[in-house]
């Protein structure tokens, strides 16, 4: 039997403790980890001392963390920041137990986890990377309101646009297209996955008359995977890859950056977009938005892509204990 997710509570002056109980609609078994000092006034909890300890149908059950210190929607607190930190490892540590059956994070303020804690880390993605020993991960964008589905895995992530044709070398991009290989095998259950790689520049190079990238080593290293069985087709411009007969030819798309890949998503599915971390030893997925800082605490958080990051997680880990 599956454990239970983990929601981790994320920055409390966000609107992850607006999303927390409004993430039941999900309507798969998850437990709240944070302080629920910061939960929205009139919500209904119960503490649980583990993963599925039983409560009262639309109850939030809450596996109790305390902060430092209370929030204020809008300002987060440096006084809080290590009890964020302290958190995801705890989640990370449960489902590395087989505790919990795996973990969607709300969303954090890295630069707040710098300035209160040193946090020393370019975002979750990585700092789970490091909680798990070293894995080699990538992160995905997948879609859950659009069909086909979108799911897109940048090969590099957030770096300044200038330094994307340095960073962006043949082990990279192969050791992305490997791990979203395994990946749509284990978590998505695609037994043949079909890979589909964008180009770095514009038409994927115009056979080099805008750059050699894709002739000199995009297309070579397309054709050896492939020659070794798997399904991998490019490079093809990027231009052309997303509308909906295109994403019927391939389960995941690998681009060359950031927003090549986050701009289709997120223009097609908003909303239900939710990030995967491939390549982990436990399942991890979270919304695709931020603390919202903005809107924290006025009651107009939309939970939809929380909702959908646990439903995703629970499928996974469903696929994964079925394995």
């Amino acid at each position: 039997m599956t454990p239970p997710l983990i929601l981790t509570c994320g920055e409390p002056a966000g609107i992850g403790p607006e999303l927390a109980p409004l993430a039941l609609a999900a309507g798969v078994p998850f437990v709240w980890l944070g302080d629920p000092r910061h939960l929205p006034e009139g919500t209904v909890w119960a503490g649980v001392t583990a993963p599925g300890d039983p409560v009262a149908s639309g109850t939030l059950p809450v596996l109790r963390h305390d902060f430092a210190a209370p929030a204020t929607p809008g300002s987060p607190d440096p006084a809080n920041a290590q009890g964020i930190i302290d958190v995801i490892a705890r989640a990370v540590a449960l489902a590395m137990e087989g505790k919990a059956g795996g973990i969607c994070t709300l969303p954090i303020s890295k630069q707040a986890l710098k300035e209160g804690a040193g946090f020393a880390f370019p975002g979750h993605t990585e700092y789970l990377a490091h909680l798990s020993g070293g894995a080699e991960v990538a992160m995905m964008l997948a879609s859950t309101t659009v069909h086909p589905p979108c799911r897109v895995v940048p090969a590099t992530i957030h770096i300044a646009l200038e330094q994307v044709p340095h960073a962006l070398t043949p082990e990279l991009m192969e050791r992305t297209i490997r791990i979203t290989h395994a990946g749509l095998i284990r978590d998505f259950g695609i037994a043949a996955p079909r890979i589909a790689v964008a180009g770095l520049n514009p038409h994927a190079g115009e056979g080099g008359a805008m750059g050699r990238q894709e002739l000199d080593w995009v297309a070579p290293l397309c054709q050896r995977l492939a020659a070794e069985g798997m399904q991998v087709t490019g490079p093809l411009p990027a231009d052309t890859m997303f509308h909906a007969p295109a994403r019927a030819r391939y389960d995941a798309a690998i681009a060359c950056y950031h927003d090549q890949g986050l701009i289709p998503i997120k223009t097609l599915d908003f909303a239900g977009g939710v990030n995967v971390t491939l390549g982990l030893p436990f399942v991890r997925t979270s919304p695709d938005h931020g603390t919202a800082f903005d809107i924290a605490g006025r009651g107009r958080a939309d939970p939809s892509s929380t909702i959908a990051a646990l439903r995703m997680a629970w499928d996974m880990a469903q696929k994964r204990s079925a394995a």
